[in-house]
């Protein structure tokens, strides 16, 4: 049994931009956590507490020898797993049947550590009962908490997160640079406009804007962004714009979480209808994410195949067809009336040919009257060629009707018919034949003609000069003219934008303004996969999505209050949340199925570390099909098929919340239930629950072989098996796994519990004193392993190995085979594997008579062991070996020299435990024979100018300072920063700063 816990730094956040001076706030926070052990920052959304929250936390790291950690849970929703978030980002690993907070409290009793407990106000309950537990069970813990609202605690100390500070822009303004908000404006400005500043020419507008925006950082942020294209006093003006049509009143008067969601509407006007799209359907992804994830959620296209979604799944602000029809619109009475249908292909009046081929008839398919030879000649008679009235050269001759140029015409009532001049304006849409001329292309966005005010934006009317008010919305969509050639288009009744007329003749007509959130809704095509892509990269340039480095490479991330806004414009079309949401499913479910098949083999730190940068994610598919109806068995299929992440990779107490969950939900007997059961019961053994895992485990076997599963019925077995082991029944296990292994694999069967049913039959001989056999069954093993490029099962091959080695008393041997499994388990970060592997490196040192060494040893596997159970979950086994190593050290050093060493190396920090513990024989103390842990490597392929960068940060040289040293940008010197702490997988400055000492 194992459980890793790959590497998720809960460290404060590495700072990536500039930190705008906030000495009060920062004075006052470091006050108030020195006399109190509740502090919540609280203010309105935007305006800086997480960052503030972060600083303080830097600035008081020193006063907590047990560190300082932060629980982030802006993608968290369930009030449940707050416990379990706030254990995580503390590195616990508790496996007892404890409740999740008791569990907590316990473990963290004696420590002194400060708690970063960011955006707290969606769980605020929890996060008070989170608060109380550990200010009561605790001494040495204190909770710095960020919120829109207090917690409402007695023990509550409040500080009130205001709004940066704005000048009267009418005053004087030669201070201006000591103003926060001025100040963070020209930064953020100049991170796009190289070289811009305050000047005494723009401090004035500046200092409008800032006004404008109530001080609120993150208003100021999206603001500064436009000056890409604008300057700011346009900036100014459109802003000005927005919230006059927001409020409809005194724009003075706004308070301030109208100021900021009147920013971040400005900010979605001014992004393009893909981007839109892209934003409303990226806000149900709960926290960081990938392209491809990101991909998979909003294109409407199946992210493998190509195919087409669900109905009603790809509707939302879908882009224009990439071909319109020549002559889009033109009004008719309804189908089968002569004109022209705004009913779709196949409707009679539509195009005999599809809508990519233009080609109209009057009354239906095959009926003469209107060209159907393509766009290629559009408006020649069916009839005869040659006929009065009508050109048959195509667009580009002067002339269309024999009457004289500019003469209106209409269909011809049958073939050999001349056309007449029609009673109204010329007909919509008709082809002028003139580049460049507003309003007539026919062959669609990229054409001149097509838009004056941009080719390729989506609804611009293709109709004539002085033809007032068409529908920007197209074919189909309510809002365009039933009553026939000339007649105004009245507003649309239905979803789509109004109209309002062309500003004369020879304009194009142009889509009223939209309220404030209002949605475009275009028929498909949607959005391909490359539309996703482009607009991922348009949302990071607007700041709108954070880039972020992460496990796989880059990642994105939407801020929790552009999250919410972008949540309440899907959910304005009715179906749009539960299709991206089921989108979502459906490719978490994918991805997890991929990395199951996978586990068997190479990149297992990779594929863990990938699981870890998408719990949010995970939680978030889980409970739509936990809450949505008829998803549940794709819930548990779910679920279960995360069997090794909850069980490898450190979070059984988090998998069993959702099998528990799961199987309420989908009783069914199907091998989903057949699965789900037996993963419960090994997780629940593994918190010690014996009893109930052994009734999971029954159960699922029972229904395995009523569906005839060979596969589900095998892991169920395994299940019971274990059982068995840790519960010290050693004969029953062993009889039970050499029937299991004497068996072989059956078909289906994951590879890894068939490794795994081999190391516990290894176990149960070592422990049983069969050293031989149990050598032959890990020989066995480690070829499986090493076939397939496995580490996981292969670093508990190897422990068993070396714990069989023990018994033979081939103490050299058994400490290759230790150290071997020790450097696997680091680079999978195997938490309890660690653990287990220090008490049996322990006992060779003590049986070996280095007792020094045996007394550190323990002492940091005492450390480890108090993150996951002091106990060793009860078990005599491990229990009796701890025991046996404490009694023949102490017989060697004497107690006192005993609790020495002891203290010593509970002090030692992992990898400082760990690079003693594989240090080879001779090597001083603490001189690591094992590779460089991960992210610490001297190789890493640092530029000679980031080398230059990180020796400046361990100077501690803030960014504006490494600027000035090198002569460069400060926006360059802090993406130097960033890429730093992307390749060495860093959180902060501390970290780097430690790195480069390391070189030296």
């Amino acid at each position: 049994m194992g459980g890793s816990a790959p590497r998720r730094d809960h460290h404060l956040p590495a700072e990536t931009t500039s930190f705008v001076d906030r000495r009060g706030e920062l004075t006052q926070g470091r006050e108030l956590l020195a006399r109190a052990r509740l502090v919540t920052l609280t203010g309105p959304g935007g305006v800086g507490k997480t960052r503030l929250a972060a600083r303080i936390a830097a600035r008081v790291r020193r006063a907590f020898p047990d560190g300082v950690r932060c629980v982030h849970l802006s993608g968290l929703h369930d009030p449940a797993l707050v416990p379990l978030a706030a254990a995580d980002a503390l590195g616990l690993h508790d496996r007892s049947a404890q409740p999740p907070l008791a569990a907590l409290v316990e473990q963290v009793r004696d420590r002194r550590l400060l708690l970063v407990v960011d955006n707290c106000e969606h769980l605020a309950g929890a996060c008070a009962q989170l608060a109380a537990a550990l200010l009561h069970g605790t001494e040495g813990v204190r909770i710095l908490a960020t919120s829109r609202h207090r917690l409402g605690l007695t023990e509550e100390h409040l500080l009130e997160v205001r709004p940066l500070p704005v000048p009267d822009p009418d005053g004087d303004l030669s201070a201006a640079q000591g103003y926060p908000a001025l100040t963070l404006f020209a930064d953020r400005a100049a991170a796009v406009v190289p070289g811009f500043r305050l000047t005494p020419a723009n401090r004035a507008s500046v200092a409008r804007l800032c006004h404008r925006l109530d001080g609120l950082p993150l208003a100021i942020e999206l603001a500064a962004v436009r000056m890409r294209v604008l300057d700011v006093d346009q900036l100014l003006d459109r802003l000005d714009d927005r919230y006059r049509f927001l409020t409809t009143g005194s724009p003075a008067a706004l308070p301030r979480h109208q100021t900021l969601r009147a920013a971040v509407a400005w900010s979605h006007d001014l992004c393009t209808l893909p981007e839109q799209t892209v934003w409303a359907r990226l806000s149900v992804l709960a926290g960081s994410f990938d392209l491809e994830t990101a991909e998979a959620v909003c294109a409407d296209t199946a992210p493998d195949d190509g195919t087409r979604p669900p109905e009603g799944a790809g509707q939302l602000l879908a882009l224009p067809p990439a071909a319109p029809p020549d002559l889009p619109g033109r009004p008719t009475g309804g189908p089968g009336v002569p004109g022209w249908s705004t009913d779709g292909p196949g409707v009679p009046g539509w195009s005999t040919d599809g809508r990519a081929l233009p080609g109209w008839s009057t009354d239906g398919p095959g009926v003469p009257g209107w060209s159907t030879d393509g766009r290629a000649l559009p408006g020649r008679p069916n009839g005869v060629p040659g006929v009065p009235g009508w050109s048959t050269d195509g667009p580009g001759v002067p002339g269309w009707s024999t009457d004289g140029p500019g003469v209106p015409v209409r269909p011809t009532d049958g073939p050999g018919a001349p056309a007449r001049p029609t009673d109204g304006p010329a007909l919509p849409g008709r082809p002028n034949g003139v580049p460049g001329v507003p309003g007539w292309s026919t062959d669609g966005p990229g054409v001149p003609g097509w838009s004056t005010d941009g080719p390729g934006v989506p609804g611009w009317s293709t109709d004539g000069p002085g033809v007032p008010g068409w529908s920007t919305d197209g074919p189909g969509v309510p809002g365009w003219s039933t009553d026939g050639p000339g007649v105004p288009v009245r507003p649309t009744d239905g979803p789509g934008a109004p109209v309002r007329p062309t500003d004369g003749p020879g304009a194009p007509v142009r889509p009223a303004a939209a309220p404030a959130g209002a949605l475009t809704l275009l028929p498909p095509p949607g959005l391909r996969r490359d539309d996703v892509l482009e607009a991922v990269a348009g949302l990071v340039d607007k700041s709108v999505l954070c880039r972020e480095t992460g496990p796989g490479g880059v990642r994105y991330r939407l801020l929790d209050t552009l999250r919410q806004y972008g949540l309440e414009q899907l959910r304005r079309d009715t179906g749009q949340e539960e299709a991206a949401r089921r989108r979502q499913r459906d490719w978490m479910a994918r991805r997890a199925e991929q990395y199951e098949r996978g586990w068997f083999g190479p990149g297992q730190p990779e594929t863990a570390a990938l699981l870890r940068a998408d719990q949010d994610n995970l939680r978030a598919a889980l409970d739509f099909s936990l809450t949505a109806p008829g998803e549940a068995l794709a819930g548990l299929r779910l679920a279960g098929t995360l069997w090794f992440h909850w069980h490898a990779c450190g979070a059984s107490r988090e998998g069993l919340y959702w099998l528990d969950r799961a199987l309420a939900a989908a009783p069914a007997p199907t091998r989903e239930r057949a699965r789900g059961l037996w993963v419960a019961g090994l997780l629940a053994a593994a918190a010690r629950d014996f009893p109930r895992g052994r009734r999971h485990a029954a159960d699922a076997l029972a229904l395995a072989h009523a569906l005839g599963d060979t596969a589900e019925a095998a892991h169920a077995e395994y299940v019971i098996g274990v059982i068995r082991l840790f519960g010290d029944d050693l004969p029953g296990a062993l009889r039970h796994f050499e029937a299991t292994v004497a068996r072989g694999p059956v078909p289906g069967q994951h590879l890894s519990l068939v490794g795994l049913d081999q190391v516990e039959l290894a176990c149960a001989l070592g422990f049983l004193g069969e050293a031989e056999r149990a050598v032959e069954v890990c020989e066995q093993a480690l070829r499986l392993c090493e076939r397939h490029g496995e580490q996981w099962v292969r670093s508990y091959v190897l422990r068993m190995l070396a714990l069989a080695h023990t018994v033979l008393g081939d103490w050299p041997r058994a400490q290759r085979h230790a150290r071997e499994a020790l450097r696997l388990k680091l680079a999978v970060h195997d938490v309890i594997g660690i653990a287990l592997t220090f008490d049996l490196l322990a006992s060779i040192a003590a049986r070996r008579g280095t007792s020094e060494d045996a007394a550190l040893l323990l002492g940091g596997a005492d450390r480890v062991w108090a993150d996951i159970d002091t106990g060793r979950w009860g078990s005599h086994t491990l229990n009796s070996v701890r025991r046996d190593s404490e009694e023949r050290a102490v017989l060697a050093l004497g107690r006192e020299v005993f609790e020495r060493l002891h203290r010593r190396g509970g002090a030692l920090g992992l990898r400082e435990l760990a690079g003693h513990a594989l240090q080879e024989p001779g090597r001083p103390p603490g001189a690591e024979a094992a590779g460089p842990p991960p992210h610490e490597d001297a190789t890493v392929p640092l530029t000679r100018r980031e080398t230059e960068v990180a020796r400046l940060v361990a100077e501690g040289l803030a960014n504006q300072q490494i600027a000035d040293r090198l002569v460069i940008a400060r926006r360059t010197a802090e993406g130097h920063v960033e890429r730093i702490l992307g390749k060495l997988g860093f959180s902060n400055r501390s970290q780097i700063a430690a790195w480069m000492t390391a070189q030296r």
